[in-house]
C-alpha cells in the first residue's frame, strides 16, 4: 500500500518537530516536508505534491484561513486544520470547514500535543481518502432562478443530512433557498462547540433565517433549524403544528445528532408531506431514515458521487434504493423546491 505523504505547515519549529514525530509513528504515513509559513508551503506543495496537509490556523505573513481559501480554489488538497480551542478558534474552524478543510484538531491548552497524537493520525489517514473539491470563497445569497415560482404544499417540510464535507454542501443548498421556502431541518455531524457558530455564520450570509434549534421550538415557514452538536433533533406534531424536539438519546450510527433520527421522525409525523436530501458524508447514517421517508411517500434525493467529498452516506442510501432522484450538488436546492410546489401552481 502506498504511504500517505504529509506536508506539515506551522510557524513553530517545535510544533513541526512534534507533529513529525507523531505522524511518523504510523506505518501508513510519511512526512514528506515541513513549511514555516504559507509562502513556504506554496512552493513545497508544487515541488512535493503531498497527499494531505496539516495546517495551523494562525500563522504570520498569511493566516491559515487565507491560505486555505487560495489552496481550495487553485489546488485542492485534503487539509487537516490545527487551532486553539477558543471562541475565535471555533469561528475560524467553522470557516475552514466551509472552505473545504476535511477536519480540525484542537491544540491542547497548556498540554503536550503528544496527548492528541492518536486523533491527529486518525484524521490524517481519513483525510487521505477524501475527494476534495474546488470551493468558491462565497456562494451567492440567492440564485435568481430559485425565487418562488408557485404555491407551496401546505405544511411541507424539507430535511437535510450531511457529514464529512457537509458544511460547504449545506451552504450551497441553503444559499439557494428563497425567504418564503418551506421550513428546513438540518443534521450535520459536528461537535457541540461548532453548531452555534455555524448557525450564526450562515444566518449572517444568507437571506433565509437560520438558527440552532432548541427544544420545543415552533417550526415556521422561511426558517432553517440546525441540530445542536450533541443532541438528536426530531420533529413532533402538536395541535396541527410542527415543533423541534431535542434529546440526548443513544448515538445512532455512532452519531449524535444522527440524520436517521431526524429522517425517521419526519417520516412518521408528516404523512409523506416532506422532501429530504442526503448529502456527502462518511458512513451510512441517514440511509435507513431516507428509505423510511420514501416508503411513507416523501420525496427523497441523494447527492451524486461526482460532487461528493465522500459518497459513503449517499452511497449507502443508493444501495437501499432510498432515493427518488440522484443529482449533482448544484441541482439539489431546485429539485427539492420543485417537489414542494402544489401541482398546477408552478
Amino acid at each position: 500500500m502506498d504511504m500517505i505523504r504529509v506536508l506539515i505547515v506551522d510557524d513553530s519549529a517545535v510544533l513541526r518537530s512534534l507533529l513529525r514525530s507523531i505522524l511518523e509513528e504510523s506505518s501508513q504515513i510519511e512526512v514528506c516536508g515541513e513549511a514555516c509559513d504559507a509562502f513556504d508551503a506554496r512552493e513545497k506543495i508544487k515541488r512535493l505534491n503531498p497527499d494531505v496537509i496539516t495546517l495551523d490556523v494562525e500563522m504570520p505573513k498569511m493566516d491559515g484561513i487565507t491560505f486555505l481559501r487560495n489552496l481550495m480554489r487553485l489546488h485542492p488538497i485534503p487539509t487537516v486544520m490545527l487551532s486553539a480551542r477558543t471562541e475565535k478558534g471555533s469561528q475560524l474552524e467553522v470557516e475552514a470547514l466551509a472552505l473545504g478543510a476535511v477536519d480540525c484538531v484542537h491544540k491542547p491548552n497548556g498540554e503536550d500535543i503528544l496527548t492528541i497524537g492518536g486523533e491527529i493520525i486518525k484524521k490524517v489517514i481519513l483525510a487521505s481518502h477524501y475527494q476534495v473539491k474546488n470551493h468558491p470563497s462565497e456562494y451567492p445569497s440567492l440564485a435568481p432562478q430559485l425565487t418562488s415560482e408557485g404555491e407551496y404544499i401546505t405544511d411541507r417540510l424539507i430535511a437535510l443530512g450531511a457529514s464529512t464535507g457537509g458544511i460547504p454542501a449545506i451552504e450551497r443548498v441553503v444559499s439557494m433557498f428563497p425567504m418564503d421556502c418551506p421550513p428546513v431541518l438540518i443534521v450535520q455531524h459536528i461537535p457541540e462547540y461548532f453548531s452555534t457558530t455555524l448557525a450564526t455564520r450562515m444566518n449572517k450570509k444568507y437571506q433565509i433565517h437560520i438558527s440552532e434549534a432548541y427544544d420545543g421550538q415552533l417550526i415556521e415557514t422561511g426558517s432553517v433549524y440546525l441540530a445542536p452538536g450533541d443532541d438528536h433533533l426530531e420533529v413532533v406534531k402538536k395541535s396541527g403544528r410542527y415543533y423541534c424536539r431535542l434529546h440526548k438519546g443513544e448515538p445512532v450510527c455512532y452519531q449524535r445528532p444522527a440524520v436517521d433520527v431526524l429522517f425517521e421522525s419526519v417520516a412518521q409525523v408528516t404523512g409523506g408531506n416532506a422532501s429530504a436530501a442526503l448529502l456527502t458524508g462518511m458512513g451510512k447514517d441517514g440511509a435507513e431514515g431516507l428509505l423510511s421517508m420514501k416508503q411513507q411517500g416523501c420525496f427523497t434525493v441523494i447527492q451524486d458521487q461526482a460532487s461528493c467529498t465522500v459518497w459513503g452516506m449517499p452511497g449507502a442510501a443508493a444501495a437501499l434504493g432510498a432515493q427518488n432522484e440522484m443529482v449533482h450538488l448544484n441541482r439539489i436546492a431546485p429539485v427539492l423546491l420543485n417537489s414542494c410546489y402544489k401541482r398546477g401552481t408552478k
